[in-house]
């Protein structure tokens, strides 16, 4: 059977392993050739007592195979017990294997985190394939604010999760600068430059924006214009301000947004769509409606809870009941105008003739109800080929000691993310925006991510790297020849005897490290950056409880005086343990710290 000689890690070399005896199979015509192994996945079992890893091969090759799963599961797992890595094989239920691997297997998968580095767990299971991650995309009329925080840091996670996976990832925001919503903060900063120019405005009215963050384009309107405007009628004033205002707003988003290290790749203006001469939305509505996709017509009232953009009128609506959705939908208001879902159908069919089969949209708990329309509407552009994956972020409950969060010394009426993101530095925000599934509301407590505990799984698990190096430095009395650089140690380490880690609590540890990839790999495929923070809580979870039994148990203490052995081969195991939490918090965007402050 041929294996790598150093396998990408240590679920890939046993799934080579798998392979390799349904190829010998094949060779002895117990499988058909051509059969389809793509399909057999090794993972850990459900349940850890049933042994280390656990394969469905036999399940899936049966029907190919004509055979009875369990049938073929005794001939894969009798071939499976004479691999050298195989302490035992045997078959459950309708016909998974379990294996239980020997102890070399563990040492190999310490000897493959100590040669790649924080560079473990990566792999190229996307190869290549272009993904367009749309994520944050906040109308351009104000500071961004706590609940914008949680979509724009699970995007940004997801896009570094589906890179390190080998996918070709874009990272989009699409500016809203072509609705209603923009002339109201037209008007709004129309207010501050009149406040500007010296008039006293008195209270905001009811439907502007009130926060004092519009200002700042109030005076540099005033420095622009001077009086210029101040007489003009609305519509020449107008477009004028909307411009300056959506440029200042959207210079104080990418401000805010870097306050969290998010940088975006892509800036979309929906008003692209139909400026310039190209109405992108139009060719888009003619284009479905020569394929007997739009049609004019009258929907029926909506049953039950009312739809937002019903009107009882002859209208052009899209056939989106044909594509599975509830009703056909509208793409054109009473003046004519568009509707904003005629617009999303031409910018998503604009990301599609960009390249992008594969698009993500991250959006926020108030659109759940538009995730079908928008997934029929690329399946009707798109021919089918296109495919749409929207992952809603739920609410984000501020708290301070439990008790809730509401105003804003800026904003007025909302808390904005810089001042989280001030108050409790970007590394809290990522970690624990990303420590709960997105589709779950979060309670941020500003000042539990403060404490230093384990109550607080940010600091536990930066603590866990900082902690490592502080082994390093306590060792080097021990072992002089410890080099301070990552790369040099890791070499140094490579060579240590990590057959001596024998002890049942340093092959668990071993065993979390050996998971990373495979948790990495099943993370990008279902789009689930939160897996990677859940993983690096249970990994520091197991490294301090280590730390500490060796205060109880002396022989467990990672530095023993008296044995440099012993001592260079939990050096090993330590190294692997940092550059593993290295590895993962780098993908949350989170900062590996080499010492607490």
């Amino acid at each position: 059977m041929s294996v790598p000689t150093h396998p990408a890690h240590l679920f890939a070399d046993i799934l080579g392993r798998v392979h390799g005896v349904c190829r010998d199979l094949i060779t002895e015509g117990v499988l058909p050739d051509g059969i389809d192994l793509s399909r057999i996945v090794v993972e850990p079992p459900k349940d850890a007592t049933h042994g280390d890893m656990a394969t469905n091969a036999a399940m899936v090759l049966a029907k190919e195979a004509r055979a009875k799963p369990r049938d073929l599961a005794d001939k894969i797992s009798d071939r499976l017990r004479a691999d050298p890595l195989v302490q035992a094989a045997s078959v459950a239920g309708p016909g998974f294997i379990n294996l239980t691997l020997k102890n070399e297997a563990w040492f190999e998968a310490l000897r493959t985190v100590l040669r790649a580095g924080e560079g473990y767990g990566r792999s190229n299971i996307g190869a290549g394939e272009k993904v367009n991650v749309e994520y944050v995309s906040a109308n351009p009329t104000g500071p961004m604010h706590v609940g914008h925080c949680r979509g724009a840091v699970f995007g940004d996670a997801l896009a570094t999760l589906l890179s390190s996976a080998g996918y070709g990832v874009i990272k989009e925001y699409y500016i809203n600068d072509a609705g209603a919503q923009v002339d109201v903060l037209a008007r709004s900063a129309f207010l501050r430059y009149r406040e500007a120019r010296g008039e006293a405005i008195g209270e905001i009215p009811e439907g502007l924006y009130p926060g004092d963050y519009l200002k700042p384009v109030g005076e540099a309107l005033a420095k622009e214009y001077g009086d210029k405007i101040l007489k003009q009628p609305e519509a020449e004033w107008l477009p004028l301000v909307r411009d300056k205002s959506i440029a200042m707003m959207m210079e104080m988003i990418r401000g805010d947004l870097a306050a969290l290290n998010i940088k975006h790749d892509v800036f979309f203006s929906e008003r692209s769509l139909i400026a310039g001469g190209t109405d992108q939305v139009g060719a888009t509505i003619a284009g479905l409606r020569a394929k007997g996709d739009v049609y004019e017509g009258r929907l029926p009232p909506p049953k039950g809870a009312p739809v937002e953009d019903y009107e009882d009128r002859e209208q052009t609506l899209f056939r989106a009941t044909a594509f599975g959705d509830d009703v056909d939908r509208p793409l054109k208001k009473s003046d004519g105008s568009y509707t904003y879902f005629a617009s999303d159908i031409a910018y998503h069919k604009n990301k599609f003739d960009r390249g992008f089969r594969n698009m993500v949209d991250v959006w926020g708990a108030d659109h759940g109800g538009y995730i079908k329309r928008v997934q029929a509407a690329i399946k009707a552009v798109t021919a089918g080929e296109g495919d749409l994956d929207v992952k809603i972020v739920q609410l984000v409950r501020l708290l301070r000691n439990g008790e809730p969060v509401k105003m804003s010394k800026r904003a007025g009426d909302f808390v904005t993310l810089r001042e989280v993101v001030d108050e409790v530095g970007s590394d809290a925000v990522r970690f624990m925006m990303l420590f709960r599934k997105n589709d779950a509301v979060l309670d941020f407590d500003l000042a539990k991510v403060l404490e230093q505990s384990k109550d607080n799984p940010v600091f536990y698990v930066q603590y866990g790297h900082a902690r490592g190096h502080s082994v390093f430095k306590n060792a080097r009395a021990t072992v002089p020849d410890l080099p301070e650089d990552d790369g040099k140690r890791r070499a140094f380490l490579g060579s240590a005897e990590v057959e001596r880690l024998n002890d049942p609590v340093e092959l668990s540890l071993i065993r979390q490290l050996a998971l990373f990839p495979r948790t990495l790999e099943s993370a990008a495929l279902a789009h689930e950056p939160h897996r990677i923070a859940f993983y690096l809580y249970d990994l520091a979870s197991e490294f301090h409880a280590l730390w500490t039994r060796g205060r109880d148990a002396p022989h467990l203490r990672f530095i023993m005086e008296n044995d440099a052995g012993i001592t260079t081969a939990r050096l090993a195991l330590v190294q692997g343990v940092v550059s593993v939490l290295a590895s993962g918090l780098a993908v949350l965007g989170v900062h590996a710290p080499n010492e607490m402050r």
